[in-house]
């Protein structure tokens, strides 16, 4: 990997994980919760976001993670509807920064603006759909788990517990892709009806 494709990669990360976690932020201050705010991470400044270990391993094996924004749902009016609005959030800011970059491909003629617009593109594509997973703690598991009845708590608690080593199964024997690909088709479709 060239020098140059490396600082695109960055800026398309860069751009990926500090969308999607103010979007967590920006979500949770509007249903009442401003943990996020005043540990100073309502801010689309990738410095507040990155986690360092978690860049490298995006940049060399394209999966990776961010500082967690923190929420108390215990401010929500509604802990279910916050919770999954909050979990939400994140994908839905990824989406729109790649719509706006499709939108940016219609009328930028550089090609290294050109080359930035497409890989932060599909970036934020790649975060949106890898995020929706359910598996905790991605953000399809904040979407689904405050439905599941209470009777289940065990199982949950278990499955919870476990959920790394689900995580690393799925992307070391390649059935990550078999799950993640739906998701990521749809999105893709969402932004392509833009271009």
């Amino acid at each position: 990997m060239s020098l140059s494709n490396i600082l695109v990669s960055l800026v398309g990360i860069a751009v990926a994980i500090s969308v999607h976690e103010f979007g967590h932020a920006y979500s949770a201050h509007l249903l009442g919760d401003d943990t996020a705010k005043t540990y100073g991470r309502m801010t689309l400044d990738p410095a507040k976001h990155i986690d360092p270990i978690g860049l490298l391993m995006m940049v060399i094996f394209h999966f990776g993670w961010a500082k967690p924004v923190p929420v108390n749902s215990k401010n929500f009016k509604n802990y279910k509807v916050g919770n999954v609005l909050v979990s939400l959030a994140g994908a839905i800011a990824n989406i729109i920064t790649a719509i706006v970059c499709v939108l940016l491909l219609k009328v930028v003629k550089m090609e290294a603006l050109r080359d930035i617009a497409t890989v932060t593109m599909m970036y934020n594509m790649g975060f949106a759909a890898f995020n929706l997973l359910p598996i905790p703690p991605l953000d399809g598991w904040g979407i689904i788990s405050p439905f599941i009845p209470y009777k289940y708590n065990d199982i949950v608690y278990k499955y919870e517990s476990m959920s790394y080593p689900i995580l690393l199964i799925l992307l070391f024997t390649g059935w990550y892709e078999f799950i993640v690909s739906p998701i990521r088709d749809i999105i893709w479709n969402i932004v392509m009806m833009f271009y």
